[in-house]
């Protein structure tokens, strides 16, 4: 057999067996449908919420200046310790002070001198010239003499204490409680009276966030307040509002608004506002950067959904929802504030729908399911702890 036989014989048998092979394949297995936990929305009452930004400030903050001017003799405190109304901070070579008022003090005693000869002499010639027995010029001068003493007496007294006020600024204490700065001069410099800064003092509990609401936010606010859904912060009514720090996930300090100011800035289109807020345990410093949170109405019944449940298609929010016959529906809905790691559903879903919580990414409208039940409220805490609130709820249509 030559070689073209040979070829031609192993073309037909390899033909044979690919034949063979398609006529003995099985259909491929069937796939089962992708597993995803599903969950009614959770009724509930919420509260919206207007975000804003602002900075944490001291209620009082107090420059600590030199009364006296003279050389800085000692230090007494800790640079950045907390300090009590009173605590002695600094003091101010207090010799030449204390020497004029040792001066001061010889001065009164030389004119209560006078002041006590000046009486005798009085209450001596006082019946004399009642009888005539001296003149009336002579007695005069015993009545002016008295009056001179009592004057110089007064005078001397005065510049006493004034030299005990130049004493008692030697010593510069705290004026407030609070944490203090660093001291701004070292002990053995010279400092001025009034104009000398050797440091700073600002209290801590309680204490002030301040922040600045935009005209449309004021706008909303001040028509909720006409409609009687809202309390006037200017009217004394006290609106609790929250803080949260860069660090924090939640607001878990509560504090009220103590103060509106008078007037939106021109420059800006804002209305500052402050809030107050206990701080026992000194979490909250001077200059922090924070956020707050004010509630804006009262509260209404809505439908929670987790943040895990939300997509987004070209800034669109939806849920994707299991029928009865297990197949995935796309809903477009509009949402609300978040608390909690749940938001607010405001239009789109019903409550008896079944809202894909889990396993978003393995479907798609249309597809059949296989639908597990899962817990909503599950799911809340791990998105609250995952994603920071929005700065500015969605408003409501």
């Amino acid at each position: 057999m030559n070689c073209y036989s040979w070829c031609r014989a192993g073309v037909l048998l390899s033909a044979t067996f690919v034949l063979a092979a398609g006529c003995s394949s099985t259909p491929p297995p069937q796939i089962a449908p992708p597993v995803v936990l599903v969950s009614k929305p959770l009724p509930g009452k919420v509260k919206d919420y207007d975000y804003f930004t602002g900075r944490v400030e001291a209620e009082e903050s107090v420059d600590i200046r030199a009364r006296v001017t003279g050389y800085l003799d000692k230090i007494y405190f800790k640079p950045g310790a907390e300090v009590k109304e009173g605590d002695l901070l600094f003091l101010i070579d207090p010799r030449p002070y204390q020497a004029d008022l040792e001066k001061a003090e010889g001065q009164v005693a030389l004119y209560q001198a006078k002041v006590e000869r000046a009486n005798r002499d009085y209450e001596r010639n006082r019946p004399l010239a009642l009888k005539g027995a001296i003149g009336q010029q002579e007695f005069d001068k015993y009545v002016g003499d008295r009056d001179e003493a009592v004057g110089g007496l007064k005078a001397a007294q005065a510049a006493l204490a004034g030299y005990k006020l130049n004493v008692d600024f030697c010593k510069v204490t705290a004026p407030v409680s609070g944490r203090v700065s660093r001291n701004y001069i070292d002990a053995g410099n010279l400092v001025s009276q009034d104009k000398t800064v050797l440091t700073n003092i600002v209290t801590l509990d309680p204490i002030y966030a301040y922040f600045d609401v935009d005209e449309r936010s004021l706008l909303r606010i001040q028509q909720l307040i006409r409609e009687g859904k809202m309390k006037s912060a200017r009217e004394g009514h006290k609106i609790e509002i929250g803080l949260e720090l860069a660090s924090e996930t939640k607001f878990p300090h509560k504090g009220t608004i103590d103060f509106v100011d008078n007037k939106v800035n021109p420059s800006t289109g804002t209305l500052r506002v402050r809030g107050i807020f206990p701080n026992q345990d000194r979490v909250l410093s001077a200059g922090l950067f924070c956020r707050v949170r004010v509630p804006v109405g009262q509260p209404h019944e809505s439908l929670l959904v987790t943040e895990r449940a939300l997509g987004t298609d070209q800034g669109q929010k939806y849920v994707l929802i299991v029928d009865d016959k297990n197949v995935v529906q796309y809903r477009p809905v509009q949402v609300g504030s978040l608390t909690d790691g749940m938001r607010e559903i405001d239009k789109g879903i019903q409550a008896e729908d079944r809202v894909i919580i889990s396993g978003l990414q393995r479907v798609r409208p249309g597809v059949t399911v296989d639908p597990k039940p899962g817990k909503m409220e599950d799911l809340a805490g791990a998105d609250s702890a995952a994603k920071p609130a929005p700065e500015k709820s969605a408003p409501k249509k």
